[in-house]
């Protein structure tokens, strides 16, 4: 391990700091600590700062010292075969290699308002034969001693600067760098053999800085191997992924193989999004182990949420709708089976061990087609949804044959059109919102105490609410027909029976106030409907 050694002069103190730089096999500096430009930016910041007088002040020749040294014992050989040992002058154990901050002294009242700069020097200028300066922002300078033959056989930008140049300049300037640190180490890095080594153990964020100035020098070996490194190290997070994915695509028109890492995240397979889906689908739907399943729909369910909010083309939205309807009229078909065979008469004297599967596979079927009722509903593709069940007569004529505890699914998915329907996610027509109301809402009436006290997910306000909507959508006499009905049972079964108390209010005031309101007739209501009494 070798040492960095800054400088720093300042009102007649003096600050010595050694920062430790990694040295390659090979025994040149390669990947200089970014402590070195820190601490020195760091300083440079505090150099800027006004300062106000200390009370007491320092004699001239008082110094301040504090070393820090961290040595690494150097790796093998050097086993270069690009530049000699004799031309680089640098051994694989002690490379010389200084930074220093020039010292001036001025008076006090001028270094408040004069900036300070820090320039930093890698390499023995003795035994190089090129310089390379980077200037930084805020006045902040490196100097890389280097060889003219390593910078043009990596770099086609330094190969060019270098061929346009008088031999009588040996050195190159690159103004306003952005990244001191990683142009350093970049570098440094046309002296490895092997580049992909170097870059094991460091952050994904600190590659692609690396491989950001390595496009601008032309050093297309440093790219490819931060594109193997990428190509294999986990990204975490999708801030980072969307990053990775953004660098490497700006390399594609550089001629080096991006493919391979872009293929984490897009396919070759002409459309296989709709199989693929199909396939998920069906996977869920049919799986019984209770965790997964409940996960797993929750997942997909998050996933197709966070689909539905980007653009997508309408061919694509369709044919996921259709898949789902598909799966869709296959549960309702299997229900409808299950319904009729345990609607028969000999299945409630079966055996508990041939009845359950029927029983368990009902369930499975209703929570299926609950959880396609909300996709679809989030999808806003839910009308054909509420026409299909609307039309199963057959399976409504079927519920009121089975046990409660089996048939109360089927009155979940009837509750959940009804508050689709009410809070306007759902926009079936007329005729079916009549249907679905002649033909589940009876049904639900009699599983309504169940629903209530058996069913944890069950909300009888927003319910209630739903239903008293969906009515109330109707035209005025369809209205009173299905809330006489209802009126009938809620007075049988009271806390029982669905409390469509405002919707009855509503009809009400259509009914009987409304008329008089509009033919101008201002007398109150009371007055119209009592009958007058004369005493005699």
């Amino acid at each position: 391990m070798s040492e960095i050694r800054v400088t720093k002069v300042e009102q007649g103190q003096t600050k010595i700091r050694n920062v430790p730089i990694a040295v390659t096999p090979e025994g040149f500096w390669c990947c200089p600590s970014p402590n070195v430009f820190q601490k020195s930016l760091k300083t440079q910041n505090t150099l800027n700062k006004p300062k106000t007088p200390l009370p007491t002040a320092q004699t001239p020749g008082q110094k301040k010292q504090t070393s820090v040294t961290e040595k690494r014992p150097a790796s093998g050989a050097p086993k270069s075969g690009t530049v000699s040992d004799e031309k680089r002058g640098v051994s694989s154990d002690t490379p010389a290699v200084t930074a220093s901050v020039p010292a001036e002294r001025t008076p006090r009242s001028k270094t408040e308002n004069v900036p300070k700069k820090v320039s930093i020097e890698f390499g023995e200028p003795g035994t190089s034969d090129f310089r390379v300066i980077l200037l930084g922002k805020q006045g902040f300078t490196v100097k890389l001693n280097v060889h003219k033959n390593i910078l043009v056989e990596n770099s086609s930008s330094f190969a060019n600067k270098i061929s346009e140049q008088q031999p009588v300049f040996p050195c190159i300037e690159i103004d306003d760098c952005e990244d001191v640190e990683i142009y350093v180490e970049t570098i440094g890095l046309m002296y490895c053999k092997e580049l992909k080594q170097r870059l094991i153990k460091q952050s994904v964020s600190r590659v692609l800085r690396i491989i950001k100035v390595a496009e601008q020098l032309g050093f297309k070996s440093c790219m490819q191997s931060c594109l193997e490194y990428l190509e294999a190290v986990p990204w975490v997070g999708e801030e980072e992924e969307e990053k990775v994915v953004s660098s490497v695509r700006r390399l594609q028109s550089e001629g080096i193989g991006v493919t391979p890492v872009l293929k984490r995240v897009s396919s070759d397979i002409s459309k296989p999004h709709k199989d693929t889906f199909s396939h998920i689908l069906e996977l869920v739907l049919k799986s019984n182990e209770e965790r997964g399943r409940r996960e797993m729909k929750s997942v997909v369910l998050k996933l197709l949420r966070e689909n539905n909010c980007l653009p997508s083309s309408s061919d694509s939205v369709d044919s996921y709708n259709e898949i789902i309807y598909g799966s869709c009229r296959s549960c309702l078909d299997s229900m409808l089976i299950l319904f009729k065979q345990a609607a028969e008469p000999e299945f409630s004297g079966n055996s508990i061990d041939s009845r359950d599967p029927v029983v368990k596979q009902m369930v499975l079927e209703a929570d299926n087609l609950s959880w396609m009722l909300e996709i679809l509903t989030d999808r806003q593709a839910a009308d054909e949804f509420a026409v299909m069940w609307a039309s199963q007569q057959e399976l409504a004529s079927l519920h009121t044959k089975l046990p409660i505890v089996s048939r109360h699914h089927l009155s979940c998915i009837t509750s959940k059109l009804f508050v689709g329907i009410g809070k306007g996610e759902l926009l079936p027509s007329k005729d079916t919102r009549n249907l679905l109301l002649q033909t589940w809402l009876q049904p639900l009436i009699n599983d309504y105490s169940w629903l209530q006290h058996g069913c944890r997910s069950f909300d009888r306000k927003v319910v209630e609410e739903g239903i008293g909507r969906t009515i109330l959508t109707l035209p005025l006499e369809e209205q009173q027909s299905i809330l006489l009905s209802w009126l009938g049972s809620f007075l049988k079964s009271g806390d029982n029976c669905p409390n469509l108390q405002r919707a009855f209010e509503v009809w009400w005031r259509r009914t009987f106030v409304r008329p008089y309101a509009e033919s101008g007739n201002s007398r109150p209501l009371n007055q119209v409907m009592t009958p007058k009494v004369t005493e005699h």
